[in-house]
C-alpha cells in the first residue's frame, strides 16, 4: 500500500506561496522582539537593544543569540534596504507556540525593514483603560489587546490609550512609555511595565545633564497637579500630550522639548 504523502502549503489572499516556513513566520507567536530607527547607517542606544534581546531570550528560550549573530542580522538588512529605515527584530522558535520543544532552544532572529518612521505630531488625547500586559518586562508578539484598546479609545473621540493598573498607577501606552512633568523634574510612572529602549536613552541622558528625575506612582487623581506629558517609542523622544480622560495638561510641550534635546545628545554608533 502506497505511504499517503502531505506537503503543507499556505495560502495568502488566494495566493500560493511558495516557502511553508512563512506560514511558521506568521504564527510564531512565542517570540519577542526590539524595533529602532536607521539613519545613515546608525543607530542610537544599540546597546540597550542588544541587552533587551538578550535578556528577553534568556527568559522565553532558556538561551540567546550572541550580539555578533544579531547584528550579522541586521547589517545584511541594512546593506539590502538602504541607510535610513524603520528595523525590527524579532527572535522566535523554530518549534512555535504550544509545544514544549520552543523550551530551552535556540531562537531563530528574523529582521524586518519599512520606511523610516518620526512618530504622530501631537498633541495627543489619551484614553485611561484598566489594563496590565502580561509579561509587562518583555516586548512580545501577538499583543491583540494593545490595537483593540487602541480601536476602544478612536471611537470615544480620543487619539490612543493609555494603561492603567489594578492598583489604580498609570504604567504605559498601548505602543509607548510615559513621561510626566511637574515643572522642575521629569517623572517616570512607577508600576509593571516595559523598559523602553528610548526611555532608557532619555533616562541617561538626563543623568548626563544633571536634570532631575523620579519614578514614582502616579494616578489619575494627581494629574491635575502635573504640568505636562508626552509618549515615547522607538520612533520618537516625545509627542506631546494635551489631555489624559478629560485632564488636561497644559506644559507638555516644554516637556517635549527637554526630551529632544536629551535625545539629540546621544552619539548615533555606526552598526
Amino acid at each position: 500500500m502506497k505511504e499517503n504523502t502531505f506537503t503543507s502549503q499556505s495560502v495568502v489572499n488566494g495566493t500560493l506561496l511558495q516557502e511553508p516556513q512563512m506560514s511558521q513566520l506568521a504564527f510564531s507567536g512565542f517570540a519577542h522582539f526590539t524595533a529602532m530607527q536607521v539613519r545613515d547607517g546608525r543607530v542610537k542606544g544599540m546597546d540597550l537593544h542588544l541587552n533587551r534581546l538578550r535578556h528577553a531570550s534568556v527568559e522565553l528560550f532558556g538561551q540567546a543569540l550572541s550580539d555578533a549573530e544579531i547584528l550579522t542580522s541586521v547589517r545584511a538588512a541594512i546593506a539590502a534596504a538602504g541607510k535610513d529605515l524603520s528595523l525590527t527584530v524579532t527572535l522566535y522558535s523554530a518549534h512555535g507556540e504550544f509545544t514544549l520543544e520552543s523550551m530551552n532552544s535556540q531562537p531563530n532572529v528574523l529582521v524586518r525593514t519599512s520606511e523610516p518612521a518620526n512618530g504622530p505630531g501631537g498633541p495627543l488625547k489619551l484614553l485611561a483603560t484598566e489594563y496590565s500586559r502580561p509579561l509587562p518586562e518583555i516586548k512580545h508578539v501577538g499583543e491583540i489587546s494593545k490595537t483593540y484598546y487602541l480601536h476602544r479609545a478612536a471611537q470615544q473621540g480620543y487619539d490612543d490609550a493609555v494603561f492603567v493598573d489594578s492598583t489604580g498607577c498609570l504604567s504605559e501606552g498601548t505602543i509607548w512609555n510615559l513621561a510626566f512633568w511637574d515643572g522642575e523634574t521629569v517623572i517616570w510612572p512607577q508600576a509593571p511595565k516595559l523598559q523602553g529602549t528610548m526611555m532608557s536613552v532619555l533616562q541617561r541622558q538626563l543623568r548626563l545633564l544633571n536634570t532631575e528625575q523620579r519614578t514614582e506612582p502616579v494616578t489619575l487623581s494627581r494629574l491635575p497637579s502635573l504640568r505636562g506629558a508626552v509618549v515615547m517609542n522607538s520612533w520618537t523622544p516625545g509627542v506631546t500630550v494635551a489631555e489624559i480622560s478629560g485632564h488636561s495638561l497644559s506644559e507638555s510641550e516644554s516637556l517635549r522639548t527637554l526630551l529632544h534635546q536629551a535625545y539629540e545628545a546621544e552619539p548615533a554608533q555606526v552598526i
